[in-house]
């Protein structure tokens, strides 16, 4: 993960903000995942950065109760659930540092994280799973803020807290007569909703310019995180257990293959380029957009076949550095954001770089004052490059719904902005795969969470330990399970 250089990628030289390429390139991945070069890792703790990886010439066998193949916001989550509710120990892999996919990165001299931070219900249709793990998920995180607090911590310096409620706006007839329907189906959930006509969306949102003919759904319960604090916040946390032996980190350490008895049975942990992690209880598999190309890899001297239909869903967000101009109340999108959400290319017909992508607006303030602007996707593969189109388009989409917006140019911005992108783990049905494969004992998925990893990670990491422990569950499995889906 590195901060490239905006002159290299920014066609339009009158502008000079920064761009962070928060996620791992498909070379970059590549080399780091297959390497067949020999090394070893040597852990030793350094105070105040946790665990550090020292080379080592010889090879390294390592013994743990979970090893969690992946350091996203969903593996780092996974870990930490094991620690505090198990007596467990863990070990996490990854082949790069932590967060540098979808979510982003926390570690020192590493640019900020691409997640927006939503904890929001008002977008989710209840009676599916996804909105069950993320309801489950939103209480967690709610009970975290909590205990902070009771703690004597402020969950906004923490984490970022901040309960905002959010708006889901609709501009056309189609569009409030459905959110109409959506806030009687919410607060049937259980969620407290409201359906705000245009003349009351206007006074809880002065800044918007859809007139009065515009209506919102309105959930003044739902949250946002920062995901960079709390990504740090979790790490942190983990890393308090490695005292007691009972955690450990393997970064720059791609997996290799999978150890199992008699080369088909039990999976007894994971060959990494550099040690052999033996796993009495699990392995999980929780490596965002690269889970397909890993499970291949894993599975190469295997008869076994998983196939995992994840894919990277590359997406934009523009942040404004203590931006003045425009006074948000709430986290806003529009209407078409779910349907954006959903948006598929078909894997049958070719396009070109204009149908592929998706945009519609998103707006909030986070935790430091910056005006976070959403949001694009687009299936480009593993690419990361900054691309003046997607930003244009983002702001233009913006100035539709904020006025106050046209009469800035993206040009006087120049380093007030920076432009995040990353790469979000897309499933073709819209739902995260997650629990046991079939016919491999001991080993789990957690991927495929697509835009939505914080607001579903802990609700996942619960619904994993609740598995490997054998826990009654929350939520229904069997939305996520890997059968019939990869296997």
């Amino acid at each position: 993960m590195a901060l490239i250089s905006a002159s290299l990628l920014n066609p339009n030289s009158n502008l000079s903000f920064k761009h962070y390429d928060i996620s791992t390139t498909s070379n970059f991945l590549q080399s780091q995942l297959f390497s067949n070069l020999q090394s070893t890792m040597r852990i030793r703790s350094r105070k105040g950065r946790g665990l550090v990886m020292e080379m080592n010439p010889v090879g390294a066998t390592h013994s743990f109760d979970v090893v969690v193949v992946g350091a996203g916001i969903i593996g780092l989550s996974i870990a930490r659930q094991f620690l505090l509710h198990s007596p467990l120990s863990v070990a996490i892999v990854d082949a790069a540092v932590p967060c540098s996919g979808a979510t982003g990165a926390a570690s020192e001299n590493l640019p900020p994280t691409a997640g927006q931070g939503y904890l929001w219900m008002t977008h989710k249709k209840p009676g599916t799973g996804v909105f069950d793990l993320a309801l489950r998920s939103q209480k967690l995180w709610q009970s975290l803020a909590d205990n902070l607090q009771d703690q004597g911590i402020d969950p906004s310096d923490a984490l970022g807290w901040m309960k905002t409620g959010s708006l889901v706006i609709g501009t056309t007839e189609a569009e409030l007569k459905q959110l109409n329907k959506h806030v009687q189906q919410l607060t049937a959930a259980g969620l407290r909703a409201e359906y705000l006509s245009g003349d009351d969306l206007a006074l809880l949102e002065p800044e918007l310019g859809v007139g009065w003919e515009s209506g919102a759904a309105f959930l003044p319960d739902d949250c946002q995180l920062d995901a960079h604090r709390t990504v740090a916040f979790i790490e942190k946390g983990n890393r308090l257990f490695a005292s007691q032996g009972r955690y450990a980190e393997f970064y720059h350490d791609p997996a290799m293959c999978l150890l199992r008895s008699n080369g088909k049975g039990v999976v007894e942990g994971i060959k990494t380029k550099n040690n052999t992690l033996y796993s009495r209880k699990a392995s999980i598999i929780a490596a965002g957009c690269w889970t397909g190309s890993l499970m291949h890899e894993l599975l190469r001297e295997s008869d076994a076949k998983v196939n995992v239909p994840v894919q990277p869903r590359k997406g934009f967000l523009l942040v404004l550095e203590n931006f003045n101009f425009l006074r948000l109340n709430h986290g806003l999108m529009e209407a078409g954001y779910a349907s954006h959400q959903n948006y598929v290319i078909s894997e049958q017909r070719r396009v070109d770089r204009e149908e592929a992508l998706s945009i519609s607006m998103t707006a909030t303030i986070d935790a430091c004052g910056n005006l976070l602007l959403g949001s694009s996707r687009q299936f480009a593969g593993f690419n990361t490059e900054l691309d003046m189109l997607i930003v244009n388009r983002i702001w233009e989409r913006a100035q539709e719904f904020f006025p106050a917006l046209k009469e800035i140019s993206l040009e006087s911005l120049n380093e007030k902005m920076n432009v995040r992108i990353g790469l979000r783990p897309y499933m073709p049905d819209g739902k995260p795969v997650i629990g046991p494969i079939p016919g491999m004992p001991n080993l789990f998925l957690a991927a495929g969470h697509e835009g939505g990893g914080l607001s579903m990670a802990l609700g996942t990491a619960e619904m994993v330990v609740d598995m490997v422990l054998g826990n009654p569950l929350r939520v229904d499995p069997n939305h996520f399970a890997v059968e019939g889906r990869c296997c």
